[in-house]
C-alpha cells in the first residue's frame, strides 16, 4: 500500500509524521500559560503517585541498575530511593514509580494511556544532563524547562491516539510513550531535525508491545512496568541518534516491510489537529481514586450510593451499571480475579468495594480485601452495558466526558436512584474542584515519604509557582533523595 516500490534502492525522503514531530518539537513554541499551569500540576501529581508507590514492594523490586552494583556515581537519581543510574536505567526506575498504582494522569480517545509516563525518560535526562552540566561548571535545565518538554511529549502521544487506536490491532497504548519520549530526549540531548526523526523511525521499527498483560486470561503486573520499559528504550534511541546511527525514512510506509504493513492493518495515522498544547491543557488528572479511568465516574456513584446500600448490602438483588463502549470493552470482567492487575482493571470490582466500604484506596486491590466475600458477591449481581450517549460524549472532541452511571435495586422491589456522572473530579472542568485534591494528595504523598523539612520546602514552592519552575532540576531532584 506505500508509495515506494520496494525494488528500487533510492532512499525516499523521511515519512511525513516522523517530519511532523521532528518540527514540532525542535521548532515549536509553547506559549500556553494553560498549559504551563497544568503541567506543573501534572508533575507534582506524578511525584506523589511515585511517591506512594514506594509502600508497595512489588514496585520498589524493580527499582535500582538492571545488574546489581552497577550505579553510576554522578548520574540521574531516582526520587525517594538512594539510586544514581545511568540515564536509560534511571527512565525506567521513574517510569516504574510513577506508573506503578494507575494513579497519574490520563488521555482517553481512540487510543488510551497515561502521558506522564514519559516523565520516566525526561526527569532522568534532565538530572543527568543538568549534573553533567553543572560539573563542566555550566547549568541545569530549570523545572520550567522540564514542563516544557513534559508538553511537547503529552502533545505528540495525546494528538496520535486522538484517531489512532492501537489497542484495536493489539499493541499496548506504550508503544506513543516510546514515540513522545524517543522525540524530547533526542532534542533534549541535543539533537536536530534529522536526529529525532531518526530515532523516531528506530521507535516505529521496535513495533510495539503487545496489550496481552491487561487482558484477561494473562492480566498481570507488566501493565505496570510497562510505561518504564518504553521510557528506558526510548532514551536509547535518542542516545543512539546523537551519535549519528543512521535512520530509516519510509520505517512507516514501505510496503510490506513498514509499520503500516506490518502492525496497522495497512491504515495511515489519522490526525484530529495539529501538535501545539491541547493534550495538556485537557488532561485528566486522577486524583481521587486508582482506578483504571473508564471507571472513575463509576467509582464516584458508588461513593455516593454508600451511605444508602451500606447496611443492606445482603438485600441487594442487582446493580445496573451503564458506561461507554471503551469500558464496556476492556473493563467488563467476570470470573475469579487473581492479582492486583485484574482487580484494578476490573469496573464490577471498582464498583463493589466503594459500595460496601465507602473508599477506593490502592490496598484495596491486595488479596486481603479481595478475600471479603461480599465483594465476588456484589459482583455476581452486577451487569454492564454501554450507553451509547456516554459514548457519543465520549468521542466530542468539546466534551471528552468519561460517564457512567449506577443504580442498585434491593429484592423488596425498591431501588436507589440512578447516579450519573458525565466527567471525574479530574477532568478540565473540574479544574477549580480537583486542584485541591490534587495537592492534597502531593502534601500526603511527600510528608509519608520525606524528611519534614524537605516536604515543608517542596509545599513552600508548590505554593509558588514562579520559585518553582525557576528551580534547577537539579536541586529539585536532590530534595525527592532519601
Amino acid at each position: 500500500m506505500g508509495q515506494h516500490d520496494i525494488r528500487s534502492t533510492a532512499r525516499p525522503d523521511p515519512d511525513q509524521p516522523m517530519v511532523d514531530i521532528a518540527d514540532y518539537v525542535a521548532g515549536y513554541t509553547i506559549d500556553s500559560k494553560e498549559a504551563y499551569d497544568t503541567a506543573r500540576y501534572m508533575l507534582l501529581d506524578s511525584l506523589a503517585c511515585a511517591a506512594l508507590a514506594m509502600d508497595h514492594e512489588a514496585c520498589v523490586k524493580h527499582l535500582g541498575p538492571l545488574v546489581p552494583g552497577a550505579d553510576m556515581e554522578g548520574g540521574a537519581r531516582v526520587p525517594f530511593t538512594s539510586h544514581e543510574l545511568d540515564p536509560v536505567q534511571a527512565a525506567y526506575n521513574i517510569g516504574v514509580q510513577v506508573r506503578w498504582l494507575d494513579f497519574n494522569d490520563t488521555w482517553l480517545a481512540a487510543e488510551w494511556g497515561h502521558p506522564s509516563d514519559n516523565l520516566g525518560a525526561i526527569l532522568g535526562l534532565a538530572d543527568y544532563l543538568g549534573r553533567k552540566a553543572e560539573a563542566a561548571g555550566g547549568k541545569a535545565l530549570t523545572v520550567k524547562d522540564v514542563l516544557g518538554h513534559a508538553i511537547k511529549a503529552h502533545e505528540i502521544q495525546g494528538c496520535y491516539a486522538l484517531r489512532n487506536s492501537f489497542n484495536r490491532v493489539g499493541l499496548d497504548h506504550v508503544i506513543l510513550v516510546r514515540l513522545a519520549s524517543t522525540a524530547v530526549a533526542t532534542h533534549m540531548l541535543g539533537g536536530d531535525r534529522e536526529a529525532i526523526w531518526t530515532a523516531v523511525s528506530h521507535s516505529w521499527i521496535d513495533n510495539g508491545a503487545l496489550r496481552t498483560y491487561r487482558h484477561a486470561p494473562n492480566t498481570g503486573p507488566r501493565k505496570s512496568w510497562a510505561a518504564g520499559d518504553a521510557c528506558r528504550r526510548a532514551v536509547t534511541h535518542a542516545l543512539n541518534a546523537v551519535k549519528g546511527v543512521v535512520g530509516y525514512p519510509s520505517a512507516l510506509t514501505v510496503p510490506t516491510w513498514g509499520f503500516y504493513d506490518i502492525a496497522f492493518n495497512g491504515k495511515r495515522f489519522e490526525f484530529e489537529r495539529p501538535f501545539g498544547s491541547y493534550v495538556m491543557e485537557n488532561v485528566l488528572f486522577k486524583i481521587s481514586f486508582p482506578a483504571e479511568f473508564h471507571a472513575q465516574t463509576a467509582v464516584e456513584c458508588a461513593m455516593q450510593l454508600h451511605q444508602q446500600v451500606r447496611d443492606r448490602i445482603d438485600d441487594i438483588e442487582r446493580i445496573e451499571i451503564q458506561t461507554q463502549e471503551a469500558g464496556a470493552r476492556i473493563i467488563d470482567k467476570t470470573g475469579p480475579l487473581h492479582n492486583y492487575a485484574d482487580r484494578d482493571h476490573c469496573i464490577q470490582y471498582m464498583v463493589a468495594v466503594p459500595l460496601i466500604f465507602g473508599r477506593l484506596t490502592a490496598d484495596d486491590y491486595s488479596d486481603a480485601v479481595a478475600a471479603d466475600p461480599r465483594i465476588d458477591a456484589l459482583r455476581e449481581k452486577m451487569s454492564v452495558t454501554e450507553n451509547e450517549q456516554f459514548t457519543r460524549d465520549y468521542f466530542d472532541p468539546e466534551k471528552r466526558f468519561i460517564g457512567n452511571s449506577v443504580q442498585v435495586f434491593f429484592k423488596d422491589g425498591s431501588s436507589t436512584d440512578r447516579v450519573s456522572i458525565d466527567y471525574p473530579i479530574g477532568h478540565r472542568r473540574r479544574r477549580d474542584e480537583g486542584i485541591p485534591v490534587l495537592m492534597a494528595k502531593f502534601e500526603k504523598a511527600m510528608r509519608m515519604r520525606l524528611p519534614a523539612g524537605n516536604a515543608d520546602r517542596l509545599m513552600d514552592l508548590a505554593a509558588n509557582p514562579a520559585r518553582l519552575e525557576a528551580l534547577r532540576i537539579t536541586e529539585l531532584m536532590e530534595m525527592l533523595r532519601t
